[in-house]
């Protein structure tokens, strides 16, 4: 071990930090193999296809698109819509083809704000394995996520990093963020800015591909924020309250910050009236209750929409070419937690210790229903309301809004979570054009990787989706378990889904193979752990 890399340890708590945000948290069970998937294949070819690029552009038909050692070869119009070419007019025969008539193609989802796996949990039990959440990810069309936090370690995350890459492992393509340990409710080892700088520089040898923030002392943000600038490192942050007040997402956006996460911060940077939120006496940041439900009266006690205010700050982050990644999904339950809580998909998807994770707790992350009320869930509707309504406008002024799910957490399951969050952008006010811009074109050029993936043209990775019907009609089709429809015919409810197989890196999955492999995994959870309570 190198003396810097000693220096790392001694300060930056590695090894904690490898075991998880408190000490003798064992990672989750990686990825060690692939057992599903066809190919790459030296040709592969998606014949009579309708394509969505993922830039905005609307459907076109039909084309032929020709994947050649996992990346788009050629792009081929083979007709007029409902009417194909002749065969010797198309491109050649590969030894794979997928007949696409009648079916839609888009780019492969970007996610983000993802996390591989949960915080162990004493009495949740066994958690969930990698390749429980990767397949989900894979089933849901999910095939790159942003690892906000590697809370498994940095080395872990890398070495599924380099596994997914290779095809080794089913799973999405990985970019590792670990997270910048200088905030007090955190494990805080960083408490200088040339600390900071180390740190940075040390992580960013190893192979890190951006950092993910709480905030920090504000000389300590600054600095690390101008390395970040320094090595090429992006950066998100979630703005925690025990840092807000020092510093926004205004704030750190002028520093240099890449972008934010979820909602905090932005309230903050709208204030015109306070300074810091106004808290009643009994608030206490270490329960968990009053942290979310205090969360949920931020933009009221901000400016109006429209206001100079809103305008003013508006246009600087415009100015700054920031970007929102809001997991609106992630507080899903805040507005209403019954629907959250007994969600079509938990009886069959959630992992047994994922579901007890979720439950009522006294210290376990996200499980803040003590005494959750209706005054609790209005707050939060009209919390959204006011953060939807600036999300969408940054979006129609031009700002980058990229799509995260933060899936694992607050009865959020893993790639169901994802597709939750297309169907609250469409509800802030995107069109489902722009709903898949975002979760495509825009997620990769946040994470600066749009050379490679998140839309279809020729160069790039054949990370693809191919779908039954058109996925824009409804997102809700794109849930692994369907949407509940009623045949008019037979007069019988039938649970539809569009995805039928999704493509990363010119492998091909099947999606019901991995939906069955992950009913499999949960049911054996549910045996293991007969003592736990069931959805």
């Amino acid at each position: 071990m190198t003396e810097k890399s000693e220096d790392l340890r001694s300060y930056a708590g590695e090894e904690r930090i490898r075991k998880g945000t408190q000490a003798g948290m064992p990672p989750v069970d990686p990825a060690t193999r692939r057992d599903r998937g066809d190919g790459p294949f030296d040709r592969l070819i998606l014949r009579g296809a309708t394509i969505i690029d993922g830039t905005g552009a609307p459907p076109i038909s039909p084309a032929d698109i020709v994947i050649e050692g996992g990346r788009i070869a050629a792009i081929e119009k083979v007709g007029l819509p409902r009417k194909l070419s002749p065969d010797s007019r198309r491109p050649a025969k590969g030894d794979r083809e997928i007949d696409c008539r009648g079916k839609y193609v888009t780019p492969g989802f970007v996610d983000c704000h993802a996390h591989i796996g949960v915080p162990y949990h004493a009495l949740s039990g066994p958690m969930a394995p990698a390749d429980y959440v990767y397949k989900l990810w894979l089933a849901h069309g999910v095939t790159t996520v942003r690892e906000m936090g590697c809370f498994n370690g940095l080395g872990w995350t890398l070495d599924q990093k380099a596994k997914a890459a290779s095809g080794e492992i089913a799973a999405p393509r990985i970019l590792a963020y670990p997270y910048f340990p200088a905030v007090n409710d955190m494990l805080k080892t960083i408490h200088t800015p040339a600390q900071a700088r180390e740190w940075l520089r040390a992580v960013k040898a190893r192979g890190a591909d951006g950092i993910k923030f709480f905030g920090a002392p504000p000389a300590i943000m600054q600095a690390a924020l101008d390395e970040c600038r320094e090595l090429g490192l992006r950066s998100g942050c979630h703005h925690a309250q025990q840092a807000v007040t020092r510093m926004n997402s205004l704030t750190t956006a002028r520093w240099g910050l890449t972008s934010q996460e979820h909602y905090y911060g932005l309230g903050e940077a709208l204030f015109e009236n306070r300074l810091i939120q106004d808290y009643s006496p009994e608030y206490d940041y270490g329960d968990e209750y009053f942290r979310f439900s205090f969360a949920g009266q931020t933009f009221k006690q901000a400016a109006a929409p429209g206001s100079a205010k809103w305008n003013a700050v508006m246009d600087e982050y415009l100015e700054l070419g920031f970007s929102f990644v809001p997991t609106f999904t992630i507080y899903d339950a805040n507005r209403d937690l019954m629907r959250t809580r007994r969600a079509d998909w938990h009886d069959a998807y959630t992992y047994a210790s994922l579901w007890t994770f979720y439950q009522p707790d006294g210290g376990g992350h996200g499980s803040y229903w003590h005494r959750w009320s209706t005054t609790n869930e209005v707050e939060w509707k009209q919390n959204y309301r006011l953060w939807m309504q600036f999300i969408n406008e940054f979006k129609n002024r031009g700002g980058r809004v990229a799509t995260g799910s933060d899936s694992g957490f607050i009865f959020q399951t893993f790639g169901f979570g994802f597709i939750r969050e297309l169907e609250l952008l469409q509800e802030a006010g995107f069109t489902p054009l722009e709903v898949l811009r975002s979760a495509t074109i825009q997620g990769a050029e946040l994470l600066d990787v749009a050379d490679e993936v998140g839309s279809i043209e020729v160069g790039k990775a054949a990370d693809l989706l191919v779908h039954d019907q058109n996925p824009l009609a409804d997102f809700k089709l794109l849930y692994a378990t369907g949407a509940m429809r009623l045949n008019q015919e037979t007069n019988k409810v039938e649970w539809p889904r569009v995805l039928r197989h999704t493509i990363k890196g010119g492998i091909v999955y099947d999606v019901e193979e991995l939906l069955a492999d992950v009913r499999d995994m949960v049911a054996e959870s549910r045996r293991a752990s007969p003592e736990l309570p069931r959805p």
